[in-house]
């Protein structure tokens, strides 16, 4: 039995989303007449309460799509430190639009409305580079799936209102900050410029992701994405597993998020743990004691057929997700307990 922890985009598609794959009504999706495609994109803008959405092939396009529509080269957006779009986006955010970040040091990944407004370049200071734009990761990958209070979106809605600027979210993991807060997705449609979610992590699609936006904004969308390489032919197969990911497999996440917080109550039991994060949905990072290796660790775990990944910097993590099963569950949890070192 392997059990891979690694990351929540391990899943395959279930036979049911199989299903629906194959029998998905196509067409070509560059000329917009991909019936599932279309059917995807109306269900999710609805979802959120937004105008428009777009099909992208992954979350780094749809981000760097949503960044290259609010900017112009020479400009800076705020992110916290950990942002996707900054660490792990292969600095497309420089390449694709010539824009540089200013990056705040957040709690676990999030920012607040005080450190934005601090942040910002005086516009009329033309010796800096013209603030224009504020990006968001909701739930926070390397902040350990953490997720912003409502209250605390809307204190940085008003600083953007405030100073003309646009809000972005990274929500490659926002239904699951959905599920754990109880939030309702059409507040985050109300608050944001646009947001990108992603049916590959958790939800079980194989690929996929979706820019929501303003019907502005998606006629331009539509041309960097084009740019990109991003556009599509018969997609519909692709989307009839997002649609099918929407329709199932979001109140499941649940799930994940019990067995994220268990495992997290398991870690800090050991006698080999130092420090486990706050378990708020389906990420646990943890480190060691210092003594320890953290190669070791993962090293150990593969014997036993268990797989984790080190985030660097003595921190490494667990990730559960819809193909981690209750048996698989409950064979980590003792083989983490009997660990010795």
């Amino acid at each position: 039995m392997e059990i891979n922890l690694i990351s929540d985009t391990v899943t395959k598609p279930s036979l049911d989303m199989l299903r629906a794959m194959f029998t998905a009504k196509v067409g070509d999706d560059v000329f917009k007449h991909d019936p599932t495609v279309n059917e995807l994109e109306a269900y999710t803008a609805a979802f959120f309460g937004m105008e428009k959405a777009l099909f992208f092939p992954s979350g780094t396009m749809a981000n760097q799509t949503a960044i290259k529509l609010h900017t112009q080269p020479g400009e800076q957006l705020i992110a916290d430190k950990y942002a996707h779009i900054f660490n792990y986006e292969g600095g497309g955010v420089s390449f694709n639009s010539g824009v540089s970040c200013r990056l705040l040091d957040g709690h676990r990944g999030m920012i607040t409305a005080e450190q934005v407004e601090a942040a910002i370049n005086p516009p009329d200071f033309y010796h800096s580079p013209l603030t224009t734009l504020v990006a968001l990761e909701n739930t926070t990958n390397k902040g350990g799936g953490a997720c912003y209070e409502m209250d605390d979106l809307i204190a940085i809605r008003k600083v953007c209102d405030r100073h003309g600027l646009k809000y972005h979210l990274d929500g490659a993991r926002l239904w699951n900050a959905l599920v754990a807060k109880n939030q309702d997705p059409l507040q985050f449609g109300i608050l944001f410029d646009t947001i990108s979610v992603c049916f590959s992590k958790g939800m079980g699609a194989p690929i996929g992701s979706v820019l929501l936006m303003s019907e502005k904004d998606y006629h331009k969308a539509l041309r960097i994405r084009k740019v990109l390489g991003g556009g599509m032919r018969q997609a519909g197969y692709l989307a009839a597993a997002a649609l099918y990911a929407m329709e199932h497999n979001i109140e499941r996440l649940a799930e994940d998020h019990r067995r994220a917080k268990e495992l997290g109550e398991v870690l800090a039991k050991t006698n080999w743990v130092q420090t486990v994060e706050e378990v708020e949905t389906n990420i646990v990072i943890f480190s060691v004691l210092p003594h320890i290796k953290d190669e070791l660790v993962i090293e150990k775990l593969k014997q036993k057929n268990i797989s984790i990944s080190s985030l660097g910097k003595g921190k490494l993590r667990m990730v559960t997700h819809l193909d981690y099963k209750e048996v698989m569950h409950s064979y980590v949890m003792e083989a983490l307990e009997k660990m010795v070192f």
